[in-house]
């Protein structure tokens, strides 16, 4: 077998769920760096790919009776950036059984292959997280409100799903995160939370904004424990805006850093910065994933709009790969690959499936 990819990282790498169920004790919250393929690995040589531009990240797979494959994957570009709105006729489906040389291409049509809603497995759970303080409030409270309902109205989907969620928060110089709104699917609830805002909010004028960094990724981290259970693949985006520099010292940058750094892979990290007195390197730090700056207010939405698409572009770029497989009980275990090619940039992944049990009658 060859190695079509050389390097890159993986931002989300989450794995349970099997096919006879899931408990606690299966959730497995550890990086596979390995080739970036997760439960993947190269393509077989007999097959003939190039080197591909895009990667295919396995992050669970699983059968279910009477010929259901379903395989659950990133696609990524070779520098980590996601691939979004793929469909299931760009993937071609191989499968290598135990009299086979090679492997045979199995028809996505007569297999019914499809994307599947991913919200079956999936949820996804954003933070967003607002500088408060007197600078913010005294000057820009209105665009910093515009800009927040913009950004909820392109990441939360038009109609409700309990897959993808959204809390938000918001800090001064207190220590503490408060909180403006609990997580919900809600998108009219989290807009009507940021129109509640008034310039009387704060009590304390300072800028905590390590403390918020530190608190906001302990909070992330506990919404990944949980919905990383029962059966579901959880992930999770903080978003933290801010207009200038932490004023409050409660909390060293080193720490606020570090946490970042430390934090599980499947939290990124989005910050927004406003103004001339913003610390760039570490916002973009602390935005490990991307980071915008606005120089004035009249550019905040601008730049709000921009981290709302690169939100949903990671989000978005998860898949459910279902289709039916002809292999049929006593086959065994069965070689398979699947090859993404969207006509401009391609990429391959091989795993193997159990086909015990597989009968006629999957649709």
């Amino acid at each position: 077998m060859k190695n079509f990819l050389k390097t890159f990282s993986v931002f989300f790498l989450l794995s349970l769920l099997v096919s006879c169920g899931s408990a606690d004790d299966d959730v497995n919250l550890d990086l596979n760096f390995g080739d970036g393929l997760g439960k993947g690995e190269p393509v077989d040589d007999c097959l003939g790919l190039e080197e591909g531009e895009l990667v295919l990240s396995i992050q669970e797979q699983y059968t279910t009776l009477p010929g259901k494959v379903s395989v659950f994957f990133r696609v990524s570009d070779t520098n980590g950036s996601p691939v979004p709105g793929l469909t299931a006729e760009q993937f071609t489906i191989y499968e290598q059984g135990r009299n086979d040389d090679c492997f045979n291409t199995i028809s996505t049509s007569e297999s019914s292959a499809r994307i599947s809603p991913n919200s079956q497995i999936f949820s996804n759970s954003t933070l967003l997280v607002l500088d408060l303080s007197n600078s913010v409030l005294s000057s820009s409270l209105q665009e910093l409100k515009q800009a927040s309902t913009s950004f909820i109205n392109a990441v939360m989907p038009t109609i409700s799903q309990q897959s993808v969620q959204m809390a938000i928060y918001w800090f001064d110089g207190e220590d503490e995160l408060h909180l403006l709104n609990e997580l919900t699917p809600s998108k009219d609830e989290l807009v009507a939370s940021i129109d509640g805002i008034t310039d009387d909010i704060s009590n304390d004028p300072s800028t905590d904004l390590y403390g918020a960094v530190i608190k906001s990724t302990d909070i992330a981290s506990g919404l990944v424990k949980e919905s990383t259970s029962g059966g579901k693949i959880g992930a999770a985006s903080v978003v933290i805006f801010t207009d200038g520099t932490d004023q409050a010292s409660r909390f060293t940058e080193e720490a606020a850093l570090k946490k970042v750094k430390d934090a599980n892979a499947n939290i990124s990290f989005f910050s927004i910065g406003l103004g001339a007195e913003i610390d760039t390197e570490v916002l973009t730090a602390i935005g490990k994933t991307a980071s915008v700056f606005a120089q004035n207010k009249d550019e905040l939405e601008r730049t709000f709009r921009d981290i709302s698409e690169k939100v949903s572009e990671r989000a978005n770029s998860y898949y459910l790969f279902e289709y039916c497989s002809p292999k049929r009980d006593g086959s065994g275990e069965n070689n398979l690959a699947i090859e993404l090619n969207t006509g401009a940039r391609q990429g391959a992944v091989q795993t193997k499936f159990n086909a015990n049990g597989f009968t006629g009658g999957c649709e």
